[in-house]
C-alpha cells in the first residue's frame, strides 16, 4: 500500500510501518516514536497488523478465579494501595481453611485457573506456600494453578533457604503450574530507587524469571504505567524484557498495567485514560515481537475499553475472575466479575471471535465465535 493511502497521520510512522510489514524488529528509537506522536490510531493500524499476524480474529478469555492470600507486605512500594496500613487495608492472612471456603464459594463453576499473589509477608514459612499449593490442587484438582510473582518467589527462596531451582522444582510439585508477571513494574534503576527500593531491582527480577523459565515454567510479564515513568523508561523495560524473551522465550503474555492512584503514595499522579491504555497494548503488541500473547486486563482497563483495545493489538480480555483485590477494596467496592455470557457478548460486540482457553492458551472452546463470524458479514 502506498503510504500516502495509509490510515496513518504522522509521517515518522511510515518507516515503523514498513518494518512492520516486513517483520523487521523495531528499535528503540521506533518506541520513542511510538510513545511521542499523537496519531493513536496510526500506531493501532499497524499494532492490529501484528495482532491479526499472530493470533488472526481470535480473543481469548479464561474461567479464573483470583486468591490474595495475605496483604502483609514489607516492601512499602509507593504506587501499592493493596498492603495493610494505618487508614488503609486491614491485615489478614489467609489459613487454609480460609483458602477452601473461597475455593469452595465457586465450586460450582467449571473454574480452569487459580490465580495466587500476595504481599510479602516476612513470618510465613516455606511450608505454607507448600500447603497453599497443595490445598488449592485438594480442591480444584483439574485447575491450573498459576501463583507467585518472581518477588514472591524470592521471598520463598529466603524462608525456604534453598536454591531458587530446588525451590521452584518443589513448588511444581505441590502443584504450581505457571507464574503470573506482576512484580517487575518498570525496569527502571531511578523508579526502583524512588518508589519500590525494598523490592528486587531489574537485573534480579531478570535473573529470577530466568532461572523460572530454565526450569521449564512459563509466565506472563508486566508494565505498570501513568504513574512516574518517562517514556524512555517504558522502552527500555520493554526491549530489555525482549531480549530475556529472545533468551528463554518464557514469556506467553504481555500485559500493561495501567496505575491507579487511589489509596497509594502517588496520588498526585493524574488519573490514566483510556487513550493511555490503548497506546501502550499498542506499544507492547509492536516492541514485543517475540512474546504470542498481549491482554487488556478488562478489570483495570474496563470491559469498553478493552472492547477498543481488540483492534489496538490485544488479543486476549483475562477471564471471569472473582474477588480481585489488588486494585480495589473487597469490603466497600462492587465485586468485580463477568460471567461467561458477558465475557463472550463484549468480546463478540467488538466483532471478534471469543476462544475460551485455558492458562496455557489451549482451547477449551469456540462457543460464540461463529456469532462473531455472523455479525462481522
Amino acid at each position: 500500500m502506498n503510504s500516502e493511502h495509509l490510515p496513518i497521520r504522522d509521517k515518522r510512522l511510515f518507516p515503523i510501518h514498513e518494518k512492520v510489514m516486513d517483520e523487521r524488529r523495531l528499535s528503540f528509537e521506533d518506541g520513542m516514536t511510538l510513545y511521542d506522536t499523537n496519531d493513536l490510531n496510526g500506531v493501532g493500524y499497524m499494532a492490529n497488523i501484528v495482532r491479526e499476524r499472530k493470533n488472526g480474529n481470535k480473543a481469548y478469555w479464561v474461567r479464573n478465579q483470583h486468591i490474595n492470600y495475605t496483604n502483609i507486605c514489607d516492601k512499602f512500594c509507593k504506587f501499592c494501595s493493596f498492603y495493610a496500613k494505618k487508614n488503609g487495608p486491614k491485615a489478614y492472612t489467609l489459613n487454609m481453611e480460609q483458602v477452601r471456603e473461597r475455593l469452595y464459594a465457586h465450586i460450582e463453576q467449571p473454574i480452569t485457573e487459580i490465580h495466587i499473589v500476595g504481599g510479602i509477608h516476612p513470618r510465613l514459612p516455606y511450608a505454607y506456600y507448600l500447603e497453599l499449593l497443595e490445598t488449592v490442587r485438594e480442591v480444584r484438582p483439574d485447575a491450573h494453578i498459576k501463583a507467585f510473582t518472581m518477588i514472591e518467589l524470592q521471598q520463598i527462596q529466603k524462608v525456604a533457604q534453598k536454591p531458587m531451582e530446588e525451590i521452584l522444582i518443589e513448588l511444581r510439585e505441590a502443584g504450581l503450574g505457571s507464574l503470573p508477571g506482576g512484580g517487575v513494574e518498570v525496569l527502571s534503576d531511578r523508579l526502583h530507587e524512588e518508589l519500590f527500593d525494598r523490592k528486587l531491582d531489574g537485573e534480579e527480577w531478570l535473573e529470577t524469571a530466568r532461572a523460572a523459565h530454565n526450569v521449564g515454567f512459563r509466565s506472563n510479564v508486566t508494565m505498570l504505567y501513568g504513574h512516574v515513568e518517562r517514556p524512555e523508561e517504558r522502552v527500555e523495560h520493554l526491549v530489555k524484557l525482549r531480549e530475556l524473551q529472545d533468551e528463554t522465550g518464557g514469556f506467553l503474555t504481555f500485559i500493561p498495567l495501567s496505575f491507579h492512584p487511589e489509596g497509594t503514595d502517588l496520588t498526585h499522579c493524574p488519573t490514566v485514560t483510556g487513550f493511555d491504555d490503548l497506546r501502550n497494548i499498542a506499544v507492547g503488541r509492536l516492541m514485543f515481537d517475540n512474546v504470542p500473547h498481549v491482554k487488556s486486563f478488562w478489570i483495570m482497563n474496563t470491559a469498553a475499553v478493552t472492547q477498543a483495545a481488540l483492534w489496538y493489538g490485544a488479543d486476549d480480555t483475562d477471564g471471569t475472575i472473582h474477588e480481585y483485590e489488588i486494585t480495589r477494596d473487597p469490603e466497600t467496592d462492587t465485586r468485580q466479575a463477568l460471567t461467561k455470557q458477558q465475557l463472550i457478548d463484549m468480546i463478540v460486540e467488538a466483532g471478534r471471535e471469543p476462544v475460551e482457553r485455558d492458562t496455557l492458551y489451549n482451547v477449551i472452546s469456540t462457543e460464540g465465535a461463529t456469532a462473531a463470524a455472523v455479525s462481522a458479514d
